[in-house]
């Protein structure tokens, strides 16, 4: 109020100024004296009346502008009422008509800019030591961060600049924040030591996003993104919603469509048995299965800790679906037959199995008896007790392995595949197999290592320069396994679009980024030699493999040879019974003897390999000697 008051006393007086020329003869005691005190009286009275002065000045809005101009004119309104009756009932002219002019003009300015100009000071002020950053989109998403940041004074962020690929936009300004092409963009980062960008592009294509995310991250900029889930949500948008982008959203692509019809129809009320459902794709399985109101859901796994944690989130997720949890070993058959007896399983989704190739490569025999004897156990179980479709969750390691993970698993999908084609089960049950890489964050995988690592201030580990694995998000997995279980017509071994493949050692490198560190310099990358079994590169198919299409693009049908269901039965309780013998050279060599193509690579099972070619050209000398004879 005193503010106002003292600038309203300013602007009468600069006004006679004004009015007279700054000739002050002109201006009697009388007129000067008697102006002043009726215009900041009056001025007073206004200000109070309209309550101006309430809006605290460092936080002016427009609507406090509107307010000091309706204050000023409803003021100047009531002076030129007083004029009048005043000049006509006592012949005396209070404030002279042009002094008011001019005055309205001068209090508008002096009173709002003063206002203004604070403000500005005070934003000035904090925005000193505030984090520079750059949005990219300049559509309806980045106004409205634009818009957030830039009222919330509790915000560490300033926006010196949006970024937008539409040309268009180029030069123009937006809420005084001028607008850029991407390819303006070093000058901008050089000129204001740009440290994060936000991606709030919501038309953006994940593929886009992944380009100029890689764009920033190269450059040491921080990429804060929205998440997913901020699209579905009914709530205005929050700074705090914004989060740092992962590893996991680089590698991951656009949604893919699913026939959510087919499977809601596959799905609904049935029951449902999830083997491994406390392992990253059972417990994903178990979250997208529940979405189709099944009549019951069977959760088994050995693991008591994580399969109570799967049942807590079903409970806070799901709270209509039935559950149950249900401890077993898949190798314990006795157990086994309880579950199928007392749940009567019309699906079975088969996801337990010993995945870690290295640690496999010294435990051959767990290899066996869970990949090879406990899909064996679940798929006779599930013949015996009329289970409508079963559902193996198999490995691109099963092909052309070098590691006895990768033998066991293609030995339990030979298994499979002869048993669909069987007398025994005649089209009973529906047997399929689905095939995928490796799967984004999981249990013990690369990322959630290199993440430990970073934490630990490195180095990273990586085993080779120039090995590559195909990556694939868990729950785009388990959404096309659903779409395979559904599609399957009984054995089909399916494979997936894995997209492209990714070196690790570039995973790496931008991981390393990503955490706001230089590779090199902050963080080393040191290179350990491929582990026992390790593959350099990754197949879904083998050479002798081909494809058949699906009405999904990214499922395709392996056309895999079958294999004579007794000869497989047979060497399945052969190497069963070599694995109960203790002897994990001679369980290795029956997987090579079922496995043909089985390798070891990089592995002390390599011999087993050179004694095998050691026979042949013996075989071949005898052959040719009899022949010369």
């Amino acid at each position: 109020m005193l503010i106002d008051t003292f600038l309203s006393f300013i602007s009468i007086i600069l006004s006679y100024l004004f009015r007279f020329n700054f000739n002050t003869e002109q201006i009697t005691s009388d007129l000067f004296g008697r102006g002043i005190l009726i215009t900041v009286n009056v001025y007073l009275i206004s200000f109070l009346v309209i309550q101006s002065y309430k809006e605290i000045i460092r936080h002016t809005t427009i609507i406090g502008v509107l307010k000091i101009i309706t204050a000023v004119f409803s003021a100047n309104v009531f002076l030129i009422i007083l004029n009048i009756i005043f000049t006509q009932f006592a012949g005396v002219l209070l404030v002279p008509y042009s002094v008011l002019f001019i005055d309205f003009f001068i209090s508008i300015c002096m009173l709002s800019g003063s206002r203004i100009f604070i403000k500005k000071i005070f934003e000035a002020a904090t925005k000193i030591n505030k984090e520079p950053v750059i949005i990219f989109g300049a559509d309806n998403m980045g106004q409205a961060i634009l818009k957030t940041i830039l009222y919330d004074h509790f915000s560490n962020w300033k926006v010196v600049g949006l970024i937008d690929d539409d040309r268009a936009k180029k030069g123009k300004h937006l809420a005084g924040i001028p607008i850029y092409h991407l390819d303006q963009v070093n000058k901008l980062l050089k000129k204001y030591s740009v440290e994060r960008v936000i991606i709030a592009d919501e038309n953006i294509s994940i593929e886009r996003r992944n380009e100029v995310a890689s764009f920033f991250i190269d450059r040491r900029i921080k990429v804060s993104i929205l998440p997913p889930s901020f699209h579905t949500s009914p709530n205005p948008f929050k700074i705090h919603r914004l989060r740092d982008i992962k590893i996991e959203d680089l590698l991951e692509r656009e949604p893919i469509k699913i026939n959510n019809h087919e499977i809601n129809s596959t799905l609904k009320g049935k029951r449902i048995l999830v083997t491994g459902a406390a392992g990253s794709i059972g417990s994903e399985i178990i979250r997208q299965a529940a979405k189709f109101e099944p009549q019951v859901l069977i959760l088994c796994d050995i693991a008591e800790s994580p399969l109570h944690s799967i049942g807590l989130e079903l409970e806070e997720e799901f709270k209509d679906v039935n559950y149950k949890l249900f401890i077993s070993n898949i190798c314990d058959k006795k157990r086994m037959e309880y579950a199928f007896g007392n749940f009567r399983p019309d699906i079975v989704f088969h996801a337990a199995a010993y995945k870690h190739v290295p640690m496999m490569e010294e435990h051959p025999r767990e290899a066996v008896f869970n990949n090879v004897l406990g899909t064996k156990i679940i798929a006779d179980l599930s013949v015996e007790h009329s289970v409508k479709r079963f559902v193996m969750i198999s490995t691109d390691k099963a092909v052309n392995p070098t590691n006895v993970m990768g033998a066991s698993k293609r030995v339990a999908e030979m298994y499979i595949q002869a048993l669909s084609n069987s007398d025994e089960v005649s089209g009973k049950t529906l047997f399929i197999t689905t095939r995928f890489g490796n799967v984004l964050a999981s249990n013990g995988s690369v990322i959630p290592r290199f993440r430990a690592q970073l934490e630990k201030g490195g180095p990273i580990t990586v085993t080779h320069p120039d090995i590559t694995r195909f990556f694939m998000t868990i729950p785009e997995a388990c959404q096309l396994v659903l779409e395979a279980a559904v599609m399957g017509k009984g054995g089909e071994i399916f494979v997936f679009d894995m997209g492209k493949s990714v070196r690790i050692v570039d995973l790496a490198t931008k991981m390393i980024r990503l955490a706001g560190l230089k590779p090199g310099e902050d963080v080393d990358i040191i290179f350990t030699g491929l582990r026992p079994g390790e593959k350099l590169y990754e197949e879904v198919l083998s050479e002798v493999e081909a494809t058949l299409p699906t009405y999904n693009e990214k499922i395709k049908i392996a056309k895999v040879k079958s294999v004579n269901y007794f000869f497989i039965k047979d060497s399945l309780n052969n190497l069963i019974a070599r694995a109960k013998n203790n002897s994990d050279w001679e369980c290795v060599k029956v997987m090579k003897e079922i496995v043909p193509e089985f390798m070891s690579r990089n592995s002390k099972f390599e011999n087993l390999d050179n004694m095998e070619v050691k026979i042949e050209v013996t075989k071949s000398s005898v052959d040719n000697i009899v022949e010369i004879i």
